[in-house]
């Protein structure tokens, strides 16, 4: 027993000193992936009956393994929507997993739990949204985008003349491909307003006039966002929130990558009528430098959410007992188990402060426009539309799909930087186009230069 204890000691220490490296290192590689046939042969059999040991699994992840994963927090990893946690956060994420906390009622993880709470306090602050208005920290964006439509649907089938209608909702063309997922897993049928640019309340209303009396009858929500992955626009929140007034529907805002921004005065008012959402996603993990996965969901109405989540089941009674004396994260979404993911949000907070938060995010926006600027300047390229949040769309004249990938490729393969193509509607036609998404402040101004130069 003692023998395994002090081998234990030491893979602590192996461990905590492979993580003061990642965390203070200034530099890192941008790995690339192998087959799975190759890692194989490189690793051979790790799972066996009498287990190959701590410290030679450990060697073949540093060996073998770590390096062919691309971190989100490299400087020049301008794909998809990356993330940079801060050092905080990441620390902390070691502690939440340490802790062992179960974080989906108060009686087992209160201490937890009010950290998370202290985190959301300050993300629906941002929001504007009416006293009472709360929410909690989920997965990622699919899994809050379906607590928020389910919570919806039910809400809407407490009228007797809905209970067996399959429920419709509305959402624009530009919407995170979440949408399309969350409206299967929840058995809703999808109507798309046709147009990659922002999604207006005229464009809603249009779309809703279109309707066969049947559709009409099963629409109950209309999901806006705030910010589309793919080219950063945020749709017209004040006129789209008029119609959904209008039109009794639930008004729900995905914001899992552009909700960061709400911090950041300089386009703040471009989120106005975001304070008249039913439910609203942000993901922290994305722009508020959260390690994965940190997202959350947020309820005008907590108590519309309770109904349509809250788990029964009598070895839960004790849970809400008057003597559990507090708030069950579980109750307001899908997830009965849940690590409490907040919580290096909160540390991160607590740590650095929110101004340091606001300047993160400016730089991001800042970094967009100096992109833009650069590429208007240079003979070779140019911008497929104005950088909108973070998202900067832009081509090289001449450059046909293929050549995208083959550059896409080229770059990662070299390790130099992982630059990926996406396509834009321009008419009729998808164009194919190359994208930079920023979000960590670390990337320079040098690192765009050098990523600009390659396509030459």
């Amino acid at each position: 027993m003692h023998h395994i204890d002090i081998e234990l000691i030491e893979m602590t220490l192996d461990v905590m000193k492979y993580v003061i490296g990642r965390v203070s290192a200034t530099e890192h590689q941008i790995g690339k992936p192998r087959k799975a046939e190759e890692l194989k042969a490189a690793v051979g059999e790790t799972v066996t009956a009498k287990g190959v040991g701590g410290e030679y699994a450990f060697n073949l992840w540093k060996a073998h393994l770590a390096n062919t994963n691309v971190p989100v927090d490299h400087p020049r990893n301008l794909a998809f929507v990356p993330a940079s946690p801060t050092k905080a956060a990441i620390m902390f994420d070691l502690i939440t997993s340490a802790s062992s906390i179960h974080g989906a009622y108060w009686m087992e993880g209160a201490g937890g739990i009010f950290c998370e709470n202290e985190a959301m306090k300050w993300i629906i602050s941002l929001t504007g949204l009416p006293e009472g208005a709360f929410g909690v920290f989920t997965s990622g964006g699919t899994a809050a985008n379906l607590s928020a439509i389910v919570t919806a649907r039910e809400h809407w089938r407490e009228n007797p003349k809905y209970k067996r209608e399959k429920g419709l909702i509305i959402t624009s063309m530009g919407a995170h491909s979440s949408i399309k997922a969350m409206a299967k897993v929840a058995d809703v049928d999808i109507v798309l307003v046709d147009s990659e640019e922002h999604l207006t309340g005229e464009a809603l209303q249009e779309t809703i006039l279109s309707l066969s009396e049947h559709q009409r009858k099963c629409l109950f929500a209309v999901v806006a966002t705030g910010g589309t992955t793919n080219a950063g626009i945020i749709d017209d929140l004040q006129s789209v929130a008029k119609i959904c007034a209008e039109e009794q529907l639930w008004f729900h805002v995905d914001a899992a990558y552009g909700g960061g921004a709400l911090v950041a005065d300089s386009v703040r008012h471009l989120f106005n009528g975001i304070e008249k959402a039913d439910s609203i996603t942000i993901d922290p993990h994305k722009w508020m430098f959260s390690p994965y996965d940190c997202g959350a969901v947020i309820y005008k109405n907590m108590e519309l959410a309770k109904n349509a989540h809250s788990q029964q089941g009598s070895y839960l009674e004790i849970f809400k007992d008057e003597g559990a004396h507090g708030f069950n994260p579980t109750d307001y979404q899908i997830q009965l188990t849940r690590r409490v993911r907040g919580l290096p949000l909160w540390f991160s907070l607590a740590t650095h402060g929110t101004d340091r938060y606001k300047e993160a995010v400016e730089r991001g926006l800042e970094l967009a426009q100096i992109a833009g600027r650069m590429i208007e300047e240079h003979p070779d390229l140019e911008l497929v539309r104005e950088p909108s949040l973070s998202c900067v769309l832009y081509r090289r004249k001449g450059w046909a799909p293929e050549d995208y990938t083959h550059w896409t490729y080229e770059n990662h393969q070299k390790g130099f930087a992982l630059v990926t193509p996406t396509k834009w509607k321009n008419g009729d036609t998808y164009e194919t186009c190359s994208r930079f998404c920023f979000i960590n402040p670390d990337t320079t101004e040098r690192d765009i230069e050098m990523i600009l130069e390659s396509m030459v």
